[in-house]
C-alpha cells in the first residue's frame, strides 16, 4: 500500500485529490496539509511514501518546502519522535503549464516528478505509483523545456559539478549520456551491449555518486556538468 500526503492550500482541491486516490486499492491518503510548514511537520510524523504537492511560482516558499521534504535534517521536531531517523518521501509536484523554469528550480530542490494540473485522474494515480517505486515522472514536453532552462541558465564557464562528474567511471558516463538522451534501460542495454540488470546497477551507482534521487535529476546533472551539451 502506497501512503500519500496531499498538500494543497485549497480545501476543495485537497478533498478532490483524496476522492481520486483513496478508491485505488493500492493507494491511501494518510493526511492533508494546507501549507508548506504543515506538510513538513506531517511528513515527519506520518512518514508517507509520496507527498503530492500542488506548487506554483506565485508562492515563494514552495521551493523551500520541496527542499525540506526531499532533504530533511534532524531537528527538534524529529528528536521528539520515537524514530528520529529523518524521513525522505518521494515528492510529486502538480504544476501549471507554462512555468517550466520554475519546474527546473523544483527539480533541483529534490522533486521526483512533475504532473500538469490538468492531468487525467488515471494519470495522477499512475504517477503516484511510479514515483513511489523510485522512478521519475516527467512529460516529454516538460523534459524538453527543462533542457531549455538548463541551456538558458548556463554561464560561459562550467557550473561547479565537475568534481561529481570525475567520480564516474567511463562506463557510468556512457550510461548517463544515454539516460540524458532519453533512452530507456532496455535501449541502453541493447546499444551498449550489456544486460538490463547491469544498466540498473550503473544508474543506481550514478545517482549515489552525484547525489541525485531520480533519473530526471541525473539528466539535469548531465547538462549542468557539461557531459551533455544542449543542441543549439
Amino acid at each position: 500500500m502506497v501512503s500519500v500526503l496531499v498538500v494543497n492550500d485549497q480545501s476543495l482541491q485537497r478533498l478532490a485529490l483524496r476522492m481520486l486516490l483513496d478508491p485505488e486499492p493500492d493507494l491511501s491518503v494518510v493526511g492533508e496539509a494546507a501549507s508548506g510548514a504543515e506538510a513538513v511537520g506531517m511528513s515527519a510524523t506520518l512518514r508517507p511514501d509520496v507527498v503530492l504537492m500542488d506548487s506554483h511560482p506565485s508562492r515563494a516558499n514552495d521551493i523551500d518546502t520541496i527542499r525540506r521534504l526531499a532533504r530533511p535534517h534532524r531537528g527538534p521536531r524529529l528528536l521528539e519522535l520515537a524514530d528520529a531517523t529523518p524521513h525522505t518521501p518521494r515528492v510529486l509536484v502538480l504544476t501549471p503549464a507554462g512555468h517550466e523554469g520554475y519546474a527546473y528550480a523544483a527539480l533541483r530542490a529534490g522533486a521526483d516528478g512533475f504532473l500538469l494540473e490538468d492531468a487525467a485522474p488515471e494519470e495522477l494515480a499512475s504517477a503516484v505509483r511510479v514515483v513511489a517505486a523510485g522512478d521519475a515522472v516527467i512529460t516529454p514536453d516538460l523534459t524538453r523545456a527543462l533542457i531549455d532552462a538548463v541551456r538558458q541558465q548556463r554561464t560561459g564557464h562550467p557550473l561547479p559539478r565537475t568534481s561529481d562528474l570525475d567520480a564516474l567511471t567511463g562506463r557510468e558516463r556512457d550510461v548517463l549520456t544515454a539516460v540524458a538522451s532519453g533512452w530507456s534501460n532496455a535501449e541502453i542495454a541493447e546499444r551498449l551491449s550489456i544486460a538490463p540488470t547491469t544498466v540498473k546497477t550503473h544508474v543506481s551507482n550514478i545517482l549515489g555518486k552525484i547525489g541525485a534521487r531520480a533519473r530526471v535529476q541525473a539528466v539535469t546533472f548531465a547538462y549542468e556538468s557539461g557531459l551533455v551539451r544542449p543542441a543549439a
